[in-house]
């Protein structure tokens, strides 16, 4: 209990942080939230990143004494993704204010997107562009805290969760619908018990319902990628990004499509009754 109310207080003060930063800019939220978004992503993906990188290492082989570079191939089982080094936040947060930090976090969604042909054009890039050079080194500073290096658990998931929930609530995309509370999404996830197959979800906004499944097929044990297949429809394209990113950092991918469920069934998901 005193270790969740810690995290709690951690989630407040980087939410309280990071709004008085768009506070005190010329950003509404709805400009602010995207990019925003994408330095939780890669600061959750870093989190995720290290979480395996010692055991990776240990394993890999080696010829005369030195081991192989570390590859995609090595996390793509393990419900993270590969960071090169601009990728890796540690990297970020040290750049000197001197360095265009916009140029720099831009080479890491694309080295990123290089890697991951399902997050082409998902990642935010141009977005950075439009905020000042100081304004990007104190969210990064901001988002990098030495407390949260030594919580254990997947404690930026929460984090990401977080942040989500904190801009629906202030309807800073779509008027808020790219966001269901994860209370009820993991409410229906357990109810539905999914073990094997294809999870559809007709209206999947930012993509809870994929992690919350996932999260499910992973506590038996198994690996959530090969186990389930994810299918999405979606009409914003910009919660379609969301969802993809928020697919990604859990080391998932899914097929998610721009439609309206009433209207269209791009999946082929719906069969005549004869």
């Amino acid at each position: 209990m005193a270790q969740l109310e810690h995290i709690e207080a951690i989630e407040r003060r980087l939410w309280s942080a990071a709004d008085t930063l768009r506070a005190n800019s010329t950003y509404a939220s709805n400009e602010y939230f995207l990019p925003v978004m994408g330095l939780v992503f890669l600061r959750h993906a870093y989190s995720r990143y290290l979480g395996f990188k010692d055991d990776i290492e240990a394993e890999l082989p080696s010829r005369g004494g030195k081991k192989r570079a570390l590859r995609k191939e090595d996390f793509s089982q393990l419900s993270a993704i590969f960071l090169r080094p601009k990728a890796q936040f540690d990297h970020l947060v040290a750049l000197p204010d001197s360095e265009d930090r916009a140029k720099a976090i831009i080479d890491a969604m694309e080295s990123i997107e290089a890697d991951y042909d399902n997050l082409r054009g998902v990642l935010p890039k141009s977005e950075y562009q439009e905020l000042d050079n100081d304004v990007l080194g104190q969210l990064l500073r901001t988002l990098n805290p030495d407390e949260l290096k030594k919580v254990s658990g997947d404690v930026f998931g929460r984090i990401y969760e977080y942040f989500l929930t904190q801009f629906a609530d202030e309807k800073a995309h779509d008027d808020g619908e790219f966001f269901t509370p994860i209370s009820i999404v993991s409410l229906i996830a357990h109810m539905i018990e999914p073990e094997r197959g294809t999870v559809l979800d007709p209206a999947c906004g930012s993509g809870g319902m994929f992690v919350q499944s996932a999260r499910i097929v992973e506590g038996q044990g198994q690996s959530a990628a090969d186990k389930l297949t994810f299918r999405g429809l979606e009409k914003n394209a910009i919660t379609i990004r969301l969802a993809k990113m928020n697919l990604a950092v859990n080391g998932l991918e899914g097929d998610i499509q721009q439609a309206i469920t009433y209207y269209e069934d791009p999946h082929e998901m719906v069969r005549p009754i004869t």
